[in-house]
């Protein structure tokens, strides 16, 4: 066997999971545990969008998937960082062959087919790959979920429970102003 045979065999794989995770679903944490089947390492990156205006800021949101990923005991394969500016020059930067995308309904896979070409055409040394969600979450949505805390919905089957309670700390009630769960 020659010297670079010998060293793709060896190579980690690594892949990256981005997203702006605002919040972390229970949706979220399904793909990227399941994400960890394809690779030996898995990167949540989480995005700092500037042209988004998220609930959580980006450390709250790496602090809340760190700890909901904790639970799931994945052996210490998944790293969080935060991230900007295009997912494949972040893959490049951390040495990955693969994205991850999560795909919910028919709706979201013209979007993530734009992305996988876009990045393909950037570097085609990195796939795309897109895994379906499982059933019981293709309803998830963290914008949905950010609606259902603010409108003090059950967050017990959506989010873990460390979200489900920095969701109700965002959106306690102010004293003295008019609560919309109370309307």
């Amino acid at each position: 066997m020659s010297q670079s045979a010998s060293n793709k065999e060896t190579k980690e794989r690594i892949a990256v999971y981005p997203g702006t995770f605002d919040p972390v679903t229970f949706g979220h944490l399904d793909i990227a545990a399941r994400a960890l089947h394809m690779c030996d390492r898995l990167v949540v990156a989480v995005g700092d969008n500037r042209n988004k205006n998220p609930l959580f800021s980006v450390e709250e949101r790496i602090a809340l998937i760190k700890e909901s990923l904790g639970n799931l005991e994945l052996d210490g394969r998944v790293r969080v960082e935060k991230f900007s500016g295009l997912t494949v020059r972040y893959a490049q930067q951390v040495g990955a062959d693969l994205i991850v995308r999560g795909l919910r309904a028919v709706t979201d896979f013209e979007w993530e087919f734009q992305l996988a070409l876009i990045n393909r055409q950037q570097d085609p040394n990195i796939e795309t790959v897109c895994l379906m969600t499982s059933q019981e979450y293709s309803f998830l949505s963290a914008s949905v979920v950010r609606e259902l805390a603010m409108l003090g919905g059950n967050l017990r089957n959506v989010v873990p429970a460390n979200v489900a309670d920095a969701l109700l700390h965002k959106f306690a009630p102010v004293p003295g102003k008019a609560d919309v769960r109370d309307i």
